[in-house]
């Protein structure tokens, strides 16, 4: 499996504490178009000469992107034997720890995604963890969902949908009067992505992520608002055919969502 031969080669370097495989491969998920998602947790940085040696070691790419933060250290490329695309992420050791503290024993909130690093950990599938480390945060995350959590991100998220005078769905009704498409997606990503951190907090369930999210959440969360599925699809639709129709069609996401967590917020 080439995920383990790169785990092997990366578990070589002092700097690295622990290596996962995480993803669509990890959750049983992966489709013709996922790649391979290797998580390698580290107690100090790894220099790009030796992530560049581990791609040569493992057979060459026909395509990489050394040293990408965008959105985190991370390599990608293309492995020349086979053309599966990998995705190394490095991830700090304690960073990383202290996500799972900031959820699981601060209950603390985010505007969205809030126990996304949770569901990383309780889901990865280890493949090099010579100390256990690995090992500890997964019985750490393999924890009950924390009620206070839960309340927290409900009350954090749902006053800025559209209770405040600054809320999503204020902001998206300006842009939309000012045909400001741009601004219109910016602020409805904004407003889906709370939303959907109400929907599986509200199910006690961990975060999976910003992909297949309406899947997701139809497989993983017992309980959701009338028509969920067709309501964020007609939002999405109208903010790109008829966004004279998307506050229409916002106030409907939400009314539902407000009847929903009348009942099944505490439930």
């Amino acid at each position: 499996m080439l995920a383990a031969r790169l785990a092997a080669l990366f578990g070589e370097l002092p700097q690295v504490v622990a290596v996962a495989l995480g993803g669509s491969l990890a959750g049983g998920a992966a489709d013709a178009s996922s790649d391979i998602d290797l998580y390698v947790y580290t107690r100090t940085e790894i220099p790009v000469s030796d992530r560049q040696s581990i791609v040569e070691r493992l057979g060459g790419a026909t395509r990489a992107d050394f040293d990408q933060n965008y959105w985190g250290a991370s390599d990608q490329w293309l492995d020349a034997a086979t053309g599966q695309e990998i995705d190394a992420v490095y991830f700090d050791a304690a960073w990383m720890a202290s996500q799972l503290g900031r959820v699981l024993d601060e209950h603390a909130p985010s505007l969205g995604y809030t126990t996304a690093f949770w569901h990383t950990v309780r889901h990865s599938r280890p493949l090099h963890d010579p100390t256990g480390w690995f090992a500890d945060q997964q019985r750490r995350a393999a924890v009950a969902y924390p009620e206070p959590l839960r309340r927290a991100i409900v009350a954090h998220n749902h006053p800025v949908l559209r209770g405040i005078l600054t809320s999503y769905r204020t902001q998206i009704a300006k842009a939309v009067a000012r045909d400001d498409l741009v601004s219109v997606n910016h602020r409805l990503a904004a407003l889906l992505a709370g939303y959907f951190d109400i929907l599986f907090a509200v199910n006690r369930v961990p975060h999976p992520g910003e992909k297949r999210l309406l899947a997701h959440a139809a497989t993983l969360c017992p309980s959701l608002p009338a028509d969920m599925a067709a309501d964020v699809t007609a939002a999405l639709a109208a903010a790109g055919a008829a966004p004279g129709q998307l506050l229409t069609r916002l106030d409907r996401l939400l009314d539902r969502l407000d009847e929903w967590l009348a009942v099944a917020r505490f439930s």
